[in-house]
């Protein structure tokens, strides 16, 4: 139907209902950088030195070593900042990385070397290198450092419970002083190390950190007891306390690492779902007949786009692609959030990182390495990581003068007890508890730690947010404005009744009209062969009439399939469909009436998003009674036909202006402006590039009524973060001046401080028990 019949049943994408509704615009948004608003421009992602020297307008990715607080944070992106030619720097404290954008080209060194003279070290992330590696080497780095620093707490343990037995056990004996130093030296130098190490780096650049407190705390408690020990035989040391402070912190250090990991479990279970090794049967370019009786494996690393691989049963799939041979039911849970395979054949396209059912199939590739979905999955939560909210910019800007005015407090309590008749013991001995209690690690964990968990959840579901400013955005949402055409129905015409006319048979004469229309291209075209059984008999002399239909002679027959007006016939209108005649030599015999039928679950989609306290709304550019049609169906009240898509971006404007902060949920090109415009831009993955580049959340599978689930998740993060900010900033504002006036001890101090850390993880870790609404 070349011609076209009738009008178009939806008029929501560019191009009518032939745009995008499938995989394909999706893949190649993630894999690429549309993504991000902030890279379209540039088009790409510096991960080379080559490109990054080049790179202008571009976000470029840093590792970097050697953060513990919030500090540290505030002084990588102080030195980031800097740089002539970066326009801005956001470092993630949870998962070590640094996202800078440029606005001129900037040298690769000039970053490192910025990060470096702040006394971090700092590294490019490896070009080539696939996401599985890169999941595999983030483990293998943790989980050595958790060994090494297992065995350092465990001597840690041993040594500080037999400082503690001298010190209450055997204080007055004449060797114990000489014992618990030689006990507990190897804590404070070797254990304490980390500390010690990042103090001193600190003070040369003229700065202090959170290990600037646990090291001058415990360094001036052994200090003094070894001076005592020395040269001031009788006095009463404190070996006890520094031992307690380095061991009870280091323990707090090792709990937050872990848990930390944990948070990360699963983005890495994401990008280790790529297999290492794939089945290779014919490489890319050879010729078209020359598939290998027998495949070799190669490593998934060195496959390229057009190589064609075999897939076993119950494999998983190495890379994207489309199916040459073979049928199979494909699990693709951990990519799109679905519960049951999705049967795959011919033509079909597979996500790599799937698996496989039991049947065997034959790929052609598609996507490789970086440019797979899978691989652009795990890039846009790790980016959506270092994006930080409002809330996170507080925590940074009061961590900033936080342990410089920590250091000032401890030293105006020493000074206050002294002035007050106190002896150099017993002013020392609340200082050091005011210099450990204080806690400027949870100020910056509490932000992306739970970020970090949420987005690794979402990720599991299929729902994808940008990071931390829309985390906010959504708390405010009042109003969710909902595109019609592929967002609540699926995007493509298809034959929802058949009518014979005149007693024809309309299995045959539907074959017939098929085998007319098997050669074009047009949705309506489509909607009529996939409405019929095939195989189809050939169509001879096919001519088609632009705005009327198409004819063709087929098995000796003439054949005719059209509007009614363009044959002829005379049938009641009716708003909500197209209608379709097939005449079949001069007869009409069937009328079809083809309309975009509702996403399934696309009623309870309103209903959840209802229940969440939000007002929907419809916005379309089709006809006023279709869309009137879809909202009934629906349970939509309000209803905004016909819009250009500025005309959408407009109501937008005024529906905040009328109710609050708005969301749009959209899938096409001229849903852009509208998501763009709006509080929240929700894409469905279905969609087109245009539309997710704009949007803030992406759902993965295209699913509308995972629209709630992604608000409801966004929520419970935002819960999160400000239940892990209401308690770093309250602990804080508690315990110092409690520390200051000596109700609580050293010891105690440095436990409190060990479960600040762990606890606002902890807490983030709540959000991995997320689980998606209920389906009808």
């Amino acid at each position: 139907m070349s011609g076209g019949v009738g009008a178009a049943t939806g008029g929501d994408q560019a191009g009518g209902l032939g745009a995008a509704t499938g995989t394909e615009e999706f893949f190649d948004a993630i894999s690429g950088t549309e993504i991000f608003s902030e890279e379209i421009s540039a088009g790409g992602v510096a991960t080379g030195t080559d490109a990054l020297a080049k790179a202008a307008g571009l976000r470029v990715d840093l590792d970097v070593v050697g953060m513990t607080c919030a500090s540290c944070v505030r002084r990588v992106e102080r030195a980031l900042g800097e740089v002539p030619g970066v326009a801005g720097a956001t470092v993630n404290l949870a998962t070590e990385k640094a996202g800078v954008t440029l606005e001129t080209p900037v040298e690769p060194e000039a970053l490192l070397d910025a990060v470096r003279a702040a006394g971090y070290e700092a590294a490019l992330p490896v070009a080539g290198r696939s996401v599985a590696q890169e999941a595999a080497e983030r483990r293998a780095r943790r989980l050595a450092e958790l060994h090494r620093r297992r065995v350092q707490l465990g001597v840690a343990a041993m040594l500080s419970a037999a400082v503690l037995g001298l010190a209450y056990g055997a204080p007055d004996a004449r060797w114990s002083g000489v014992a618990q130093l030689a006990l507990a030296l190897p804590v404070f130098a070797w254990v304490g190390a980390i500390f010690h190490r990042g103090a001193l780096r600190a003070a040369r650049h003229g700065s202090a950190t959170m290990d600037t407190l646990v090291s001058l705390g415990s360094t001036v408690a052994f200090a003094y007891s070894a001076v005592a020990v020395a040269v001031l035989p009788g006095r009463m040391t404190f070996f006890d306390v520094s031992v307690l402070v380095v061991t009870l912190i280091a323990v707090g250090k090792y709990l937050e690492l872990s848990a930390r990991g944990r948070a990360g479990e699963a983005i890495e279970a994401l990008a280790g779902l790529q297999p290492s090794v794939a089945h290779l049967l014919r490489r890319a370019g050879a010729p078209r007949d020359a598939i290998a009786d027998e495949p070799w494996d190669v490593a998934a690393e060195e496959l390229r786009a057009g190589d064609v691989v075999l897939v076993r049963p119950g494999e998983r799939l190495p890379a994207d692609g489309v199916v040459v041979a073979g049928r199979s039911g494909v699990d693709e849970a951990m990519v799109t959030g679905e519960p049951l395979p999705l049967e795959k054949g011919e033509d079909d396209e597979v996500t790599g990182g799937t698996v496989n059912g039991s049947g065997a199939l034959t790929v052609r590739l598609t996507r490789t390495g970086e440019a797979t979905v899978l691989a652009g999955i795990v890039r846009l939560v790790e980016r959506a990581q270092t994006e930080k909210a409002p809330a996170e910019r507080l925590a940074d800007r009061v961590s900033a003068v936080f342990v410089p005015a920590i250091l000032v407090v401890a030293l105006l309590t020493f000074a206050g007890w002294m002035l007050t008749g106190h002896g150099f013991v017993a002013a020392m001995i609340p200082a050091v508890a005011v210099l450990v209690v204080a806690c400027p690690c949870a100020l910056g964990l509490a932000t992306p730690a739970a970020v970090m968990v949420a987005g690794g959840r979402g990720a599991e579901l299929g729902l994808l947010v940008r990071g931390g400013e829309a985390l906010e955005r959504i708390h405010a949402l009042r109003t969710i404005v909902l595109d019609k055409t592929g967002t609540l129905t699926v995007g493509r015409p298809v034959v929802v009744d058949v009518q014979p006319l005149d007693g024809a048979d309309p299995a045959a004469a539907l074959r017939l009209a098929a085998a007319v229309e098997t050669a074009s291209e047009h949705p309506l075209a489509r909607a009529v062969v996939e409405a019929a059984s095939g195989p189809f008999p050939p169509a001879h002399a096919v001519r088609s009439d632009p705005g009327g239909g198409v004819r063709g002679v087929v098995e000796g027959r003439e054949v005719a399939v059209g509007s009614p007006r363009w044959l002829g016939v005379d049938v009641a209108d009716d708003p909500r469909h197209t209608q379709v005649v097939v005449a079949v030599d001069g007869v009409p015999a069937l009328l079809l009436s083809v309309a975009d039928p509702l996403r399934p679950g696309a009623r309870d989609a309103v209903r959840q998003l209802e229940r969440l306290g939000l007002r929907p709304v419809l916005a379309t550019g089709d006809r006023n009674a279709t869309a009137a049609a879809v909202a009934a169906a629906v349970g939509i009240e309000e209803v905004h036909a016909q819009l250009s898509p500025t005309a959408k971006a407009e109501l937008v404007v005024r529906l905040r202006e009328r109710d609050g902060a708005v969301a749009m949920v959209g899938d096409g090109v001229n849903d852009a402006p509208a998501l763009a415009t709006a509080d929240v831009g929700i894409a469905l993955g279905g969609g087109t590039g245009a539309a997710m580049a704009a949007a803030d959340i992406t759902l993965v599978h295209g699913d509308v009524a995972a629209v709630a689930d992604a608000i409801a998740l966004s929520r419970a993060t935002l819960r999160v973060i400000r239940q892990n900010l209401a308690w770093a900033f309250g602990y804080n504002l508690v315990l110092v001046p409690l520390a200051i006036v000596d109700v609580i001890p050293p010891a105690l101090a440095a436990l409190a401080m060990a479960l600040s850390s762990v606890t606002v993880v902890v807490n983030a870790l709540r959000l991995r028990r997320f689980r998606r609404s209920p389906r009808p």
